[in-house]
Protein backbone atom coordinates (compact mmCIF):
# COMPACT_ATOMS: atom_id res chain seq x y z
CA UNK A 1 0.00 0.00 0.00
CA UNK A 2 1.38 3.44 -0.72
CA UNK A 3 1.76 6.06 1.69
CA UNK A 4 -0.73 8.21 1.15
CA UNK A 5 -3.38 5.29 1.30
CA UNK A 6 -1.51 4.38 4.73
CA UNK A 7 -2.31 7.44 6.24
CA UNK A 8 -5.55 7.83 5.04
CA UNK A 9 -6.83 4.45 7.43
CA UNK A 10 -4.50 6.78 10.01
CA UNK A 11 -7.49 9.48 9.68
CA UNK A 12 -10.18 7.45 9.00
CA UNK A 13 -10.08 4.10 10.53
CA UNK A 14 -10.23 5.66 14.46
CA UNK A 15 -6.29 4.15 14.77
CA UNK A 16 -4.88 5.48 18.21
CA UNK A 17 -1.15 5.64 16.74
CA UNK A 18 -2.51 9.64 15.10
CA UNK A 19 -2.20 10.68 18.82
CA UNK A 20 1.08 10.95 18.60
CA UNK A 21 1.10 13.25 15.88
CA UNK A 22 -1.19 16.18 18.14
CA UNK A 23 1.57 18.01 19.17
CA UNK A 24 2.17 18.77 15.58
CA UNK A 25 -1.35 19.07 14.61
CA UNK A 26 -1.07 21.97 17.55
CA UNK A 27 1.68 23.57 16.23
CA UNK A 28 -0.09 23.28 12.71
CA UNK A 29 -3.30 25.35 14.13
CA UNK A 30 -1.48 27.85 15.49
CA UNK A 31 0.75 28.51 12.49
CA UNK A 32 -2.74 28.11 10.41
CA UNK A 33 -4.73 30.31 12.36
CA UNK A 34 -2.15 33.46 12.59
CA UNK A 35 -1.55 33.25 8.60
CA UNK A 36 -5.38 33.76 9.14
CA UNK A 37 -5.43 36.60 11.60
CA UNK A 38 -3.35 38.41 9.65
CA UNK A 39 -5.25 38.13 6.37
CA UNK A 40 -8.43 38.81 8.76
CA UNK A 41 -6.46 42.22 10.15
CA UNK A 42 -5.29 43.34 6.99
CA UNK A 43 -1.93 43.09 7.95
CA UNK A 44 -1.40 40.25 4.92
CA UNK A 45 -3.15 42.08 1.48
CA UNK A 46 -5.77 40.53 -0.27
CA UNK A 47 -6.08 41.17 -3.65
CA UNK A 48 -9.25 42.23 -5.11
CA UNK A 49 -10.25 41.82 -8.79
CA UNK A 50 -12.39 43.67 -11.15
CA UNK A 51 -14.77 40.33 -11.10
CA UNK A 52 -16.91 37.97 -9.07
CA UNK A 53 -14.52 35.26 -7.50
CA UNK A 54 -16.04 31.69 -6.78
CA UNK A 55 -13.72 29.70 -4.51
CA UNK A 56 -14.49 26.06 -4.44
CA UNK A 57 -12.67 24.16 -1.83
CA UNK A 58 -12.94 22.02 1.02
CA UNK A 59 -11.89 21.67 4.52
CA UNK A 60 -10.46 18.23 4.83
CA UNK A 61 -7.41 16.86 2.86
CA UNK A 62 -8.30 14.32 -0.14
CA UNK A 63 -11.02 13.92 -2.47
CA UNK A 64 -14.24 14.60 -1.93
CA UNK A 65 -15.79 15.35 -4.95
CA UNK A 66 -14.39 18.95 -5.58
CA UNK A 67 -13.49 18.66 -9.44
CA UNK A 68 -17.01 17.66 -10.82
CA UNK A 69 -18.79 20.42 -8.54
CA UNK A 70 -16.27 22.78 -10.22
CA UNK A 71 -17.59 21.38 -13.41
CA UNK A 72 -21.11 21.58 -12.71
CA UNK A 73 -20.50 25.25 -11.73
CA UNK A 74 -19.29 26.26 -15.17
CA UNK A 75 -22.43 24.81 -16.63
CA UNK A 76 -24.34 26.80 -14.67
CA UNK A 77 -22.91 30.16 -14.98
CA UNK A 78 -22.70 29.20 -18.75
CA UNK A 79 -26.38 28.74 -19.25
CA UNK A 80 -26.90 31.72 -16.88
CA UNK A 81 -24.94 33.71 -19.43
CA UNK A 82 -21.45 34.23 -17.78
CA UNK A 83 -18.35 33.68 -18.98
CA UNK A 84 -16.39 31.45 -16.30
CA UNK A 85 -13.11 30.59 -15.84
CA UNK A 86 -11.11 28.33 -13.46
CA UNK A 87 -8.02 28.90 -11.57
CA UNK A 88 -5.82 26.67 -10.08
CA UNK A 89 -1.86 25.69 -8.74
CA UNK A 90 -2.29 22.37 -10.98
CA UNK A 91 -1.12 20.11 -8.74
CA UNK A 92 0.12 17.06 -9.51
CA UNK A 93 1.91 18.36 -12.50
CA UNK A 94 4.98 20.74 -12.32
CA UNK A 95 5.57 24.08 -10.88
CA UNK A 96 4.52 26.37 -13.45
CA UNK A 97 5.96 30.13 -12.43
CA UNK A 98 3.95 31.87 -14.90
CA UNK A 99 0.83 31.49 -16.63
CA UNK A 100 -0.09 28.74 -18.51
CA UNK A 101 -3.59 28.40 -20.28
CA UNK A 102 -4.93 24.64 -19.92
CA UNK A 103 -6.40 22.78 -23.18
CA UNK A 104 -7.62 19.36 -23.84
CA UNK A 105 -4.27 18.83 -25.38
CA UNK A 106 -2.40 19.68 -22.38
CA UNK A 107 0.38 17.58 -20.80
CA UNK A 108 -0.78 16.23 -17.17
CA UNK A 109 2.63 15.49 -16.25
CA UNK A 110 2.54 19.60 -16.93
CA UNK A 111 -0.15 21.39 -15.78
CA UNK A 112 -2.03 18.71 -13.80
CA UNK A 113 -4.77 15.76 -13.89
CA UNK A 114 -7.69 18.34 -12.90
CA UNK A 115 -7.31 21.38 -14.80
CA UNK A 116 -6.91 19.05 -17.92
CA UNK A 117 -10.22 16.99 -16.97
CA UNK A 118 -11.62 20.54 -16.50
CA UNK A 119 -10.49 21.44 -20.25
CA UNK A 120 -11.64 18.75 -22.04
CA UNK A 121 -15.34 19.21 -20.42
CA UNK A 122 -15.30 22.56 -22.13
CA UNK A 123 -13.76 25.05 -19.26
CA UNK A 124 -11.35 27.87 -19.80
CA UNK A 125 -8.21 26.69 -17.43
CA UNK A 126 -5.35 28.42 -16.36
CA UNK A 127 -2.52 27.25 -13.91
CA UNK A 128 0.52 28.80 -12.62
CA UNK A 129 2.27 28.86 -8.78
CA UNK A 130 1.07 32.09 -8.00
CA UNK A 131 -3.06 31.86 -8.30
CA UNK A 132 -3.41 35.92 -8.06
CA UNK A 133 -1.49 36.09 -11.75
CA UNK A 134 -3.55 32.83 -12.95
CA UNK A 135 -6.79 34.83 -12.41
CA UNK A 136 -5.10 37.83 -13.79
CA UNK A 137 -4.54 36.28 -17.02
CA UNK A 138 -8.35 34.84 -17.26
CA UNK A 139 -9.36 38.06 -16.42
CA UNK A 140 -7.79 39.82 -19.58
CA UNK A 141 -9.07 37.14 -21.40
CA UNK A 142 -12.72 38.10 -21.00
CA UNK A 143 -14.29 36.32 -18.20
CA UNK A 144 -16.16 37.24 -15.83
CA UNK A 145 -16.41 35.24 -12.96
CA UNK A 146 -13.82 33.08 -12.04
CA UNK A 147 -13.58 30.34 -10.07
CA UNK A 148 -10.76 29.06 -7.65
CA UNK A 149 -10.51 25.61 -7.57
CA UNK A 150 -9.31 23.96 -4.72
CA UNK A 151 -8.86 28.10 -2.92
CA UNK A 152 -10.16 27.87 0.02
CA UNK A 153 -7.21 28.52 2.26
CA UNK A 154 -5.89 30.56 -0.40
CA UNK A 155 -6.71 33.84 1.77
CA UNK A 156 -4.16 35.95 -0.59
CA UNK A 157 -6.96 36.24 -3.80
CA UNK A 158 -10.47 37.98 -2.13
CA UNK A 159 -13.57 35.71 -2.56
CA UNK A 160 -17.18 36.77 -3.24
CA UNK A 161 -18.87 33.43 -2.74
CA UNK A 162 -17.36 30.37 -0.62
CA UNK A 163 -18.22 27.18 -1.56
CA UNK A 164 -17.50 23.90 0.38
CA UNK A 165 -17.67 20.41 -0.69
CA UNK A 166 -17.96 16.89 2.46
CA UNK A 167 -17.23 14.40 1.76
CA UNK A 168 -20.79 12.82 3.40
CA UNK A 169 -19.71 9.15 3.61
CA UNK A 170 -16.29 9.35 5.00
CA UNK A 171 -16.99 13.05 7.28
CA UNK A 172 -14.06 14.81 8.70
CA UNK A 173 -12.25 11.35 10.02
CA UNK A 174 -10.91 11.56 13.09
CA UNK A 175 -12.30 15.25 13.46
CA UNK A 176 -8.23 15.82 14.19
CA UNK A 177 -5.96 18.70 11.85
CA UNK A 178 -3.14 17.47 9.85
CA UNK A 179 -0.96 15.78 10.55
CA UNK A 180 -2.97 14.11 12.86
CA UNK A 181 -6.00 13.94 10.85
CA UNK A 182 -7.41 15.29 7.75
CA UNK A 183 -8.58 18.33 8.54
CA UNK A 184 -7.44 21.98 6.77
CA UNK A 185 -9.26 23.68 9.20
CA UNK A 186 -11.16 23.36 12.57
CA UNK A 187 -15.02 22.42 11.60
CA UNK A 188 -16.10 25.77 12.99
CA UNK A 189 -15.18 27.21 9.84
CA UNK A 190 -17.85 25.62 7.79
CA UNK A 191 -20.12 28.39 9.48
CA UNK A 192 -17.95 31.28 7.61
CA UNK A 193 -18.72 29.70 4.05
CA UNK A 194 -21.93 30.67 1.61
CA UNK A 195 -23.36 27.12 0.84
CA UNK A 196 -22.19 24.23 1.65
CA UNK A 197 -22.31 20.84 -0.44
CA UNK A 198 -22.90 17.23 0.53
CA UNK A 199 -21.45 14.31 -1.63
CA UNK A 200 -23.70 11.63 -0.90
CA UNK A 201 -24.15 9.95 2.54
CA UNK A 202 -25.59 12.26 5.30
CA UNK A 203 -25.94 15.95 5.73
CA UNK A 204 -26.16 15.54 9.09
CA UNK A 205 -28.52 19.36 8.84
CA UNK A 206 -25.94 20.73 7.00
CA UNK A 207 -25.49 21.51 3.38
CA UNK A 208 -27.25 20.38 0.42
CA UNK A 209 -26.66 16.83 -0.64
CA UNK A 210 -25.21 16.23 -4.31
CA UNK A 211 -24.78 12.54 -6.09
CA UNK A 212 -22.08 11.62 -8.37
CA UNK A 213 -24.04 9.53 -10.71
CA UNK A 214 -21.75 7.54 -13.80
CA UNK A 215 -22.27 7.55 -17.01
CA UNK A 216 -21.37 4.56 -20.24
CA UNK A 217 -18.12 3.11 -19.96
CA UNK A 218 -15.86 4.94 -22.21
CA UNK A 219 -12.80 3.16 -24.19
CA UNK A 220 -9.80 4.79 -23.50
CA UNK A 221 -9.14 4.80 -27.37
CA UNK A 222 -12.27 6.45 -28.15
CA UNK A 223 -13.26 3.11 -29.61
CA UNK A 224 -17.03 2.92 -28.50
CA UNK A 225 -19.00 3.08 -24.55
CA UNK A 226 -20.72 0.52 -23.19
CA UNK A 227 -23.21 0.53 -20.50
CA UNK A 228 -21.46 -0.59 -16.86
CA UNK A 229 -24.16 -2.84 -16.69
CA UNK A 230 -22.41 -5.18 -19.54
CA UNK A 231 -19.42 -5.59 -16.56
CA UNK A 232 -21.68 -7.12 -14.19
CA UNK A 233 -20.63 -10.37 -12.69
CA UNK A 234 -17.17 -9.55 -14.49
CA UNK A 235 -13.67 -9.21 -12.95
CA UNK A 236 -12.22 -6.09 -14.05
CA UNK A 237 -9.03 -4.11 -12.43
CA UNK A 238 -10.21 -0.39 -10.77
CA UNK A 239 -7.63 2.27 -10.99
CA UNK A 240 -8.55 5.24 -9.15
CA UNK A 241 -5.75 7.75 -8.31
CA UNK A 242 -8.22 10.27 -6.61
CA UNK A 243 -8.60 11.43 -3.22
CA UNK A 244 -11.20 8.52 -2.13
CA UNK A 245 -10.60 5.96 -4.63
CA UNK A 246 -13.30 3.64 -2.42
CA UNK A 247 -15.79 5.87 -3.70
CA UNK A 248 -15.19 4.59 -7.67
CA UNK A 249 -14.70 0.95 -5.80
CA UNK A 250 -18.49 1.01 -4.41
CA UNK A 251 -19.92 2.82 -7.32
CA UNK A 252 -18.86 -0.32 -9.68
CA UNK A 253 -18.99 -3.17 -6.79
CA UNK A 254 -22.75 -1.79 -6.45
CA UNK A 255 -23.56 -2.82 -10.02
CA UNK A 256 -22.70 -6.09 -9.83
CA UNK A 257 -18.66 -5.70 -11.12
CA UNK A 258 -16.24 -7.85 -9.29
CA UNK A 259 -13.42 -5.09 -8.81
CA UNK A 260 -9.18 -5.82 -8.19
CA UNK A 261 -8.62 -2.53 -7.11
CA UNK A 262 -4.83 -1.34 -8.19
CA UNK A 263 -2.74 0.41 -5.78
CA UNK A 264 -2.38 4.48 -7.04
CA UNK A 265 -1.66 6.99 -5.11
CA UNK A 266 -3.58 10.21 -5.51
CA UNK A 267 -2.52 11.80 -8.67
CA UNK A 268 -0.48 9.31 -9.54
CA UNK A 269 -0.17 6.73 -12.19
CA UNK A 270 1.27 3.02 -12.55
CA UNK A 271 2.06 0.51 -15.52
CA UNK A 272 -1.19 -0.68 -16.98
CA UNK A 273 1.15 -3.51 -18.79
CA UNK A 274 2.05 -4.46 -15.39
CA UNK A 275 -1.70 -4.94 -14.41
CA UNK A 276 -2.18 -7.49 -17.28
CA UNK A 277 0.78 -9.33 -16.80
CA UNK A 278 -0.49 -9.99 -13.18
CA UNK A 279 -4.18 -10.82 -14.17
CA UNK A 280 -5.25 -10.04 -17.73
CA UNK A 281 -9.08 -8.50 -17.85
CA UNK A 282 -10.89 -5.11 -18.65
CA UNK A 283 -9.12 -2.02 -16.47
CA UNK A 284 -11.88 0.55 -15.53
CA UNK A 285 -10.77 3.77 -14.52
CA UNK A 286 -11.96 7.42 -13.14
CA UNK A 287 -12.34 10.21 -15.80
CA UNK A 288 -9.32 11.95 -13.86
CA UNK A 289 -7.16 9.07 -14.48
CA UNK A 290 -8.03 8.42 -18.10
CA UNK A 291 -6.12 12.09 -18.81
CA UNK A 292 -2.41 9.94 -17.79
CA UNK A 293 -3.32 7.31 -19.91
CA UNK A 294 -4.48 8.24 -22.97
CA UNK A 295 -1.51 7.17 -25.15
CA UNK A 296 -1.05 4.21 -23.14
CA UNK A 297 -1.27 0.80 -26.25
CA UNK A 298 -2.95 -1.31 -23.56
CA UNK A 299 -6.77 -2.72 -25.26
CA UNK A 300 -9.43 -3.14 -23.14
CA UNK A 301 -9.30 0.43 -20.63
CA UNK A 302 -12.09 2.53 -19.95
CA UNK A 303 -12.97 5.29 -18.06
CA UNK A 304 -16.18 5.56 -16.04
CA UNK A 305 -17.36 10.28 -16.72
CA UNK A 306 -19.45 10.70 -13.37
CA UNK A 307 -21.90 13.84 -13.26
CA UNK A 308 -22.82 15.75 -10.50
CA UNK A 309 -26.93 15.30 -9.37
CA UNK A 310 -27.58 18.11 -8.07
CA UNK A 311 -31.06 19.49 -6.73
CA UNK A 312 -32.18 22.62 -9.12
CA UNK A 313 -32.48 24.72 -5.50
CA UNK A 314 -29.19 25.05 -5.38
CA UNK A 315 -28.73 26.27 -9.13
CA UNK A 316 -31.46 28.79 -8.65
CA UNK A 317 -29.69 29.72 -4.91
CA UNK A 318 -25.55 30.25 -7.05
CA UNK A 319 -27.53 32.52 -9.51
CA UNK A 320 -29.68 34.40 -6.81
CA UNK A 321 -26.26 35.19 -5.15
CA UNK A 322 -24.28 36.48 -8.07
CA UNK A 323 -27.30 39.04 -8.77
CA UNK A 324 -27.18 40.25 -5.47
CA UNK A 325 -23.14 40.82 -5.94
CA UNK A 326 -23.70 42.07 -9.07
CA UNK A 327 -26.24 44.46 -7.66
CA UNK A 328 -24.53 45.29 -4.81
CA UNK A 329 -21.27 46.65 -7.03
CA UNK A 330 -23.37 48.72 -8.98
CA UNK A 331 -24.76 50.24 -5.74
CA UNK A 332 -21.26 50.55 -4.52
CA UNK A 333 -19.76 52.39 -7.87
Amino acid sequence: MNPSRRVERLWYGGSAVSLLLLPFSWLYAVITGIRRGLYSAGIFTRIRLPVTVIVVGNITAGGTGKTPVVDWLVRVLEQAGYRPGVVSRGYGGRRQPAPVAVTADSDPAMVGDEPVLLAQRGARVCVCADRVKAARHLVEAGIDVLIADDGLQHYRLARDLEIVVIDGQRGFGNRRLLPAGPLREPPGRLEQADLLLVNGGETNGIGHRFELVPGDAVRLDGGGRRPLAEFARRSVWAVAGIGNPQRFTRMLTDRGIEVQSADVPDHGRISLQSLYERRAMPVLMTEKDAVKYRNDPCPDVWYVPVDVEMPDSVSGLVQRQLKTLARVSQEDS
